[in-house]
């Protein structure tokens, strides 16, 4: 799409009540991504309802109903624009689910706003999703402090927010003073799109200015090439055709590359994305490309290609750094969830509790613990039950992290800081 602005994506992060879906509302209500109409037909519905201060969050929340009463509006491609950018929301439902997003999908957040309610200050949830937004690599952030008006705009209950919130970025290593704070009221619309009267004690800049100071992501080309594979074809007269995103690295016509786990290299042939053939592929590009000497039963979903001189890693074993959000009971040694990892599904047991850490400081409360439960953040070693490519989250963090599931749920968030390699030969 030649001549589109640069495309970030944005978590807007928040405890339940602290206005988030508000904020969302709002942000989509002012760029007229919801169209007035729509807007109007919720206040009145709202106000027959009796719930006269009329929520942006029906916005979002109704978008079920929409759906049964046929209303035509799909926020669910949270799609709007500031001069400098278009953003897309990565929704956070249930904070469960924004971690699985998050870790696995291609919503990885570029930036994130944090609502934290002047009313309230911070609550048990604000302090998880700030360890979060470090865990899962979100570097730039603005902390929005929404509800003024419920707290009559007070400079005094903002500075107190800000300093609680500070505390708190210190803990899991962020230096406040990268962060931008404002003070806002959703549901007002104070320092939206404008400065707001009624916050004179405010120097910063209304949050779309704050937004289009962000800045765009690095690509990370200087990285060895890695694509984990959504899907695999076989198309006749052309041979197989492997679809995936580009993660790090660029995939150029005639490099020779290697998939893993199945061990089976070929030669680049051609490249394709939005139906049109290219030279190179980048980071974010979603493309289809054909490799010479690939058979269709060698590549799959869940597997990885990179270059046959620095193939992705194939993890015998390795040590992550997991943070446990809800658990029924107590994980311990043995237990074997299943592991989002990339496009990749894949069974581990955990072989080793090695140590408990305090998930705000990130020090070792205890050592080989015999259970972890909700709540905890520990370091563990694991044994993937068959081939997985997985790579140290700080070498390429975009295949080191993972969501953990089971039973239906998003029960732990990690990321690989060792990792044992299985060797080919």
């Amino acid at each position: 799409m030649a001549g589109e602005k640069p495309h970030m994506n944005l978590a807007v992060i928040g405890h339940i009540d602290h206005g988030k879906s508000t904020t969302v509302g709002r942000l989509m209500y002012e760029t007229g991504a919801v169209p007035a109409h729509i807007i109007e037909n919720y206040r009145k519905e709202a106000e027959s309802k009796g719930k006269g201060s009329f929520a942006f969050a029906w916005v979002m929340d109704n978008l079920k109903e929409e759906r049964e009463r046929g209303i035509t509006i799909d926020i669910a491609h949270k799609r709007f624009d500031t001069p400098k950018y278009y953003f897309t929301v990565v929704d956070c439902p249930g904070h469960r689910d924004f971690v699985k997003n998050m870790i696995t999908g291609a919503s990885q957040a570029d930036a994130a706003i944090i609502v934290v309610a002047a009313p309230d200050g911070v609550m048990e949830q604000t302090k998880e999703h700030v360890f979060l937004s470090k865990t899962l690599g979100i570097n730039q952030l603005i902390i929005a402090v929404n509800k003024m008006d419920a707290s009559k705009y007070s400079e005094e209950r903002f500075n107190e927010v800000k300093k609680e919130m500070s505390n708190l970025l210190k803990m899991v290593g962020t230096n406040p003073d990268s962060v931008a704070f404002i003070p806002i009221s959703a549901m007002e619309g104070d320092n939206i799109t404008k400065s707001s009267e009624n916050t004179p004690w405010y120097k910063g800049k209304p949050l779309f200015g704050l937004l289009d100071d962000l800045k765009t992501p690095d690509k990370p080309t200087d990285k060895p090439l890695r694509i984990p594979i959504q899907d695999a074809y076989s198309i006749s007269g052309i041979g197989t055709v492997p679809v995936g995103r580009v993660e790090t690295g660029i995939l150029k016509k005639g490099m020779n590359v290697t998939f893993m786990p199945a061990n089976k290299s070929g030669e680049c042939k051609s490249i394709e994305m939005h139906h049109e053939e290219i030279a190179q592929a980048e980071p974010g590009d979603n493309i289809g490309f054909n490799v010479r000497g690939i058979g269709k039963d060698d590549v799959r979903r869940g597997d990885c290609c990179g270059p046959a001189d620095n193939p992705p890693s194939v993890a015998e074993e390795f040590t992550a750094q997991i943070v446990i959000l809800q658990h029924p009971s107590a994980i311990t040694v043995g237990y074997t969830p299943v592991f989002h990892c990339h496009t990749s599904q894949t069974a581990c047991t955990f072989t080793e509790l090695v140590k408990k850490l305090d998930p705000r400081t990130g020090e070792t409360l205890e050592e080989n613990p015999t259970f972890l439960k909700a709540g905890d953040a520990a370091i563990v070693k694991c044994r993937p039950t068959k081939p997985l490519v997985l790579e140290n989250a700080k070498v390429i963090p975009q295949l080191g992290r993972f969501a953990i599931r089971d039973m239906g749920s998003t029960i732990a968030a990690g990321m690989c800081i060792d990792i044992v390699k299985k060797e080919y030969r």
